[in-house]
């Protein structure tokens, strides 16, 4: 599966919020931290406020944090705030299709790829949903952490 680019974009915004809790860090600070397009990276964090990972306020002191604490999110949330949670493998029943086609009587059953595949899909979003966001950001080492804190909380110019 292949997800697009804004998805990892969107886990390590999130994982990086996670790590200043209660802080608002501006698009501005995310983008300049990642080196990504500032207008392009808002977009995607406004998947993530619409989704109800993300807080977001305005003003001088405004910006993004987390609207729940880390461990509640998991990878899940964020990659179906980004991407949707619909199954990416559409069986179009070409079986049935062309010169080899299958008579309808051995069709009555659903495909077996497609079956096959739809197991795939849900293992993956499990796996996914196994992973909470503060477990990953306690699994990273406090030279790690404190860099990004530090990239995070600096004065914008």
């Amino acid at each position: 599966m292949k997800l697009p680019e804004t998805t990892e974009w969107a886990l390590h915004s999130v994982t990086a919020l996670a790590q200043v809790p209660g802080e608002s860090v501006s698009a501005r600070q995310l983008a300049d931290h990642f080196g990504l397009p500032a207008p392009y990276l808002s977009k995607q964090l406004a998947l993530l406020v619409r989704a109800g990972i993300l807080f977001a306020s305005t003003g001088p002191r405004g910006g993004f944090r987390l609207a729940q604490p880390a461990s509640r999110l998991t990878l899940l949330d964020v990659v179906e705030a980004i991407d949707g949670a619909a199954d990416p493998y559409v069986c179009k029943e070409i079986r049935q299709q062309g010169r080899g086609a299958a008579p309808p009587e051995e069709c009555s059953e659903q495909c077996l790829l497609a079956e096959k595949m739809r197991q795939a899909h849900l293992a993956w979003r499990e796996s996914l949903r196994a992973v909470v966001i503060a477990e990953l950001v306690d699994s990273l080492g406090e030279e790690v952490a404190g860099r990004i804190r530090t990239s995070l909380m600096r004065v914008e110019g």
